[in-house]
């Protein structure tokens, strides 16, 4: 185990090549990843948090050995990603969301035979181990099952499992509970703290921000390829804690409504969220004054319903962060 950090990116930075236009064709650079920099504790559950594109996969898959960096520096034990590939590669596990990767013919026992024997555990030490991982995924009597009759949840428990087969120190979670039902979820979060107490480091990348808040020891969050915010989930609720927020359902709110209330004195956001035949607006103030009256007038001539206020959540922070960029 090393001294340091057990991840550690430093200026980390991913460009991808492509072209742009339909008839002449023209090459174009895209930064999917802008001089990220963060370091992840033994035992520590870390998050990445961020909007699509943000950069968050390709940040992983550099780390995990699957992209190289086109500039900057990432380590995983004291290990090089790319120097020293091969030896990061036996260290750790990792989870991409989705139903892709596993057997959907063969029992679950079956597929972590298989993928146990490409990590190289077998004999005595394998039919341990995939006990082990079953217990720990709570997927005990029900491996002799084939893996298309699972739920999405159990699919993705099967994908966990496969993932710690080879015992690895480090676990990257890829949204692992995207698309899983809420009682699914709830049972994967469960088992994702059972990795802390195993004793495993965790990086996680989620949308969901109560499953980031009560899972997480600290997050970063990204936009645009950059790290915008990083702290406990405390810390970042603090940065919005003396202020208030106001929601307003409205019907039919155009982008120049948006802009006028974003320029209102002691509005510090504003995010528009579309609900069924409505939008509520969300917005975040300072708190120093009270602002209701003054959001109201700019609204005047468009259908208005609910009315709340209430104290700033995660992802309240998380909307002043991004919104920033």
């Amino acid at each position: 185990m090393p001294n340091g950090p057990v991840i550690e990116a430093r200026d980390l930075r991913r460009t991808y090549k492509t072209t742009t236009g339909v008839i002449r064709r023209k090459p174009l650079e895209v930064e999917a990843v802008r001089g990220i920099s963060f370091a992840v504790e033994q035992g520590e559950l870390f998050g990445l948090l961020g909007p699509n594109g943000a950069g968050k996969t390709t940040t992983i898959k550099m780390l995990i050995t699957l992209l190289l960096p086109t500039s900057g520096e990432a380590r995983v034990l004291g290990h090089d990603v790319v120097a020293d590939a091969r030896e990061v590669r036996k260290r750790i596990g990792y989870v991409f969301g989705g139903d892709r990767g596993l057997y959907e013919r063969l029992s679950a026992l079956d597929n972590l035979r298989y993928f146990a024997e490409l990590y190289g555990v077998s004999g005595k030490a394998q039919r341990t181990r995939i006990d082990e991982v079953l217990e720990l995924v709570g997927l005990k009597g029900r491996e002799q099952e084939r893996v298309e009759g699972f739920s999405r949840g159990m699919r993705q428990r099967l994908h966990i499992a496969r993932g710690i087969l080879h015992d690895p120190e480090v676990v990257f979670l890829d949204e692992p509970t995207i698309g899983v039902d809420p009682v699914g979820a709830r049972e994967l979060r469960t088992m994702i703290s059972g990795l802390i107490e195993a004793g495993k480091t965790v990086l996680l990348t989620t949308h969901y921000m109560f499953e980031a808040d009560s899972l997480c020891d600290r997050i970063a969050v990204i936009a645009n390829g950059q790290i915008v915010g990083e702290g406990t989930p405390e810390a970042l609720k603090a940065g919005v804690a003396e202020g208030h927020v106001t929601e307003i359902e409205v019907f039919g709110v155009g982008e120049p409504v948006v802009e006028r209330l974003r320029g209102l004195a002691g509005v510090t956001s504003v995010a528009v969220e579309e609900r069924d035949q409505k939008q509520l607006l969300v917005v975040q103030t300072t708190g120093e004054r009270e602002l209701t009256a003054p959001l109201l007038a700019e609204l005047d001539g468009l259908e208005v319903g609910r009315v709340t206020s209430r104290e700033p959540t995660l992802e309240d922070a998380y909307v002043a962060l991004v919104g920033t960029e």
